[in-house]
C-alpha cells in the first residue's frame, strides 16, 4: 500500500524521512516551515513536494500528515493545522502521549516514531531504524505499520507510557553516551593529545557491550573498586568541579551495581 504523505516540519526528522519514504514508492506532497527556505530544503530531496509556510493543508490530497516538529511545539501545531475529511496526524516524538493531538482537526491520530538520532547531512540506514507505533483505531494501527513496515522490518507497536520509558533508556543509551565522548574529547584536547588514539576503545566497547552484555562487559577502576586510581582521576578533573562529580557519581553507582 501506497500513501501521499504531507510532512509537518522541516527538521532533522522530516530531512531523513522525505527521501526515504519517496524511495520506499510514497509521495510527498506537502512540506511545512515557518522559514518557507526550510521548508524548499526538504521539498528540493523529493520529486514534486509543495514547500509550505502556513498550516491550511484543507485542500491537500495527502491520506497521512507527519508532525515532526520539536515535542515543545506540537500542542500548538496540533491545534493550528487544518486537516481535509479522513486524515490521520501522527507525531514523530518520543516522549508526548498521543492524547496531545485529540484537539486537532484530524480524523485519526496515532504516533509514528522512528527511535534513532537523525543529523541533517548524515544519511541513515533507515531499513536498520526500529518504528515504535500507536493508533487507538485499529485500522489506523495498520496502516502505520504498512508504512513503518515499507521503511524498516523493525516496527513495534508500544503505547505511550511504555514508549516513554524507551525514550529515556534511549537518552541514556545515545545522548549520556554521546556526552561523555564529548567530556573524553575535552580532557584529550586539553591535554594536547589525540583523540584518535581513544577511537578503537569506543568501537570496541559498544560492540562488546552489544554482543554479550553491558553488565559482563564493564571494565576500569570501578568495577575493580580500585578506589587509589578513582581518588588520582578525581585530583586530575579538579579543573572542572562538574566534570569531577560525574565522574564521581558514576563511579560510585557502577561500584553500587557490580
Amino acid at each position: 500500500m501506497k500513501f501521499k504523505i504531507a510532512l509537518i516540519g522541516a527538521g532533522n526528522v522530516a530531512w531523513q524521512l522525505a527521501p526515504a519514504l519517496e524511495d520506499a514508492g510514497h509521495e510527498i506532497t506537502e512540506v511545512y516551515s515557518r522559514e518557507l527556505a526550510k521548508a524548499t530544503e526538504i521539498t528540493e530531496r523529493v520529486y514534486a513536494a509543495e514547500p509550505k509556510d502556513d498550516l491550511d493543508f484543507s485542500e491537500s490530497k495527502a491520506q497521512i500528515f507527519i508532525l515532526a516538529v520539536k515535542d515543545t511545539a506540537i500542542p500548538e501545531v496540533a491545534d493550528a493545522v487544518i486537516l481535509p475529511e479522513g486524515s490521520i496526524l501522527v507525531h514523530t516524538s518520543g516522549t508526548m502521549p498521543l492524547d496531545i493531538l485529540g484537539y486537532s482537526s484530524a480524523s485519526f491520530t496515532g504516533i509514528f516514531y522512528p527511535l534513532q538520532s537523525f543529523t541533517k547531512g548524515k544519511k541513515i540506514d533507515m531499513d536498520e531504524v526500529p518504528f515504535l507505533l500507536e493508533a487507538e483505531d485499529e485500522e489506523v494501527l495498520q496502516k502505520l505499520k504498512k508504512l513503518a513496515k515499507s521503511l524498516s522490518p523493525l516496527t513495534f507497536n508500544v503505547r505511550s507510557k511504555d514508549r516513554k520509558a524507551v525514550h529515556i533508556a534511549a537518552v541514556f543509551a545515545s545522548n549520556f553516551s554521546n556526552h561523555m565522548i564529548r567530556i573524553a574529547e575535552e580532557i584529550m584536547r586539553r591535554q594536547g593529545l589525540d583523540f584518535e588514539m581513544l577511537k578503537p576503545l569506543i568501537i570496541e566497547t559498544i560492540s562488546k557491550s552489544l554482543q554479550i552484555g553491558a553488565k559482563k562487559a564493564q571494565t576500569g577502576p570501578a568495577v575493580r573498586e580500585d578506589y587509589e586510581t578513582l581518588e588520582e582521576h578525581v585530583k586530575f578533573l579538579n579543573y572542572n568541579e562538574q566534570v569531577a562529580e560525574i565522574y564521581r557519581l558514576i563511579s560510585q553507582d557502577i561500584i553500587d551495581a557490580s
